[in-house]
């Protein structure tokens, strides 16, 4: 599987994505910066997390407006399946390639903790090495990862099987109590309505090997490669 990292002023995470995408398929992403105006062909394009352009006006909203988003947009158009993290995940509502926002957390406070997530859907090309339901550790890092959407958009995701992953407890339960930020109805991961474009808070590369602790978020790259 041949897959692309783009990363910006402020990324952080563009390495642990590519050392991750490289021990799940064997193969050494390319890294791309913001300003290239062409993204090379690929069957993944991925947006890491960190704090582009230090977050100023919004997290994701300069990043949204660099030069390389023009391609990135007209290939999703095409339909290369795009990945989006944490910041990645920001910068892909800001360019309107995903619906909502990212509001600040809950409580104001940095998040920093594994967290557990709940499958919605299984049958996505981001989640198929999964079940329907399970449950899997992952690590979150965000500022401003409260998901928010009106009630028509809420409900439209919710119809359409749009969310992957939702914020729940060790059994699966989602609750208040599990939702480590606010967003509404615990959503932590989203997609477009094709199916090819997927945004999520939780960091997935830093969960994939024993080496990080577990190997819950691997299935999330297995997916990925056993669709390319």
């Amino acid at each position: 599987m041949k897959a692309v990292v783009l990363y910006y002023p402020g990324s952080n995470r563009e390495r642990d994505m590519q050392a991750a995408l490289k021990i799940v398929t064997g193969h050494e992403p390319q890294l791309v910066w913001h300003k290239e105006t062409e993204i090379p062909s690929a069957d993944l394009i991925v947006l890491p997390g960190g704090f582009s352009f230090g977050d100023y006006l919004r997290s994701g909203a300069i990043a949204a407006r660099s030069p390389v988003m023009s391609d990135l947009i007209r290939k999703a158009e095409a339909g290369v399946p795009i990945l989006g993290v944490c910041n990645g995940f920001q910068t892909l509502v800001e360019a309107g390639l995903l619906p909502g926002a990212l509001m600040r957390n809950r409580d104001l406070k940095f998040i920093c903790k594994d967290v557990n997530l709940r499958v919605d859907n299984a049958d996505t090309r981001f989640s198929s090495h999964y079940e329907a339901g399970s449950v899997l550790r992952c690590p979150v890092a965000h500022h401003d990862g409260n998901y928010f959407a009106d009630d028509e958009t809420l409900n439209r995701l919710d119809g359409e099987n749009r969310v992957v992953f939702r914020y729940c407890d060790e059994g699966g339960a989602v609750t208040e109590a599990a939702n480590p930020n606010g967003s509404q109805r615990n959503i932590a991961g989203i997609m477009n309505q094709r199916g090819t474009i997927l945004g999520m808070m939780p960091h997935p590369e830093d969960l994939v090997e024993p080496l990080h602790g577990g190997t819950d978020c691997r299935g999330l790259f297995e997916s990925l490669l056993a669709a390319a």
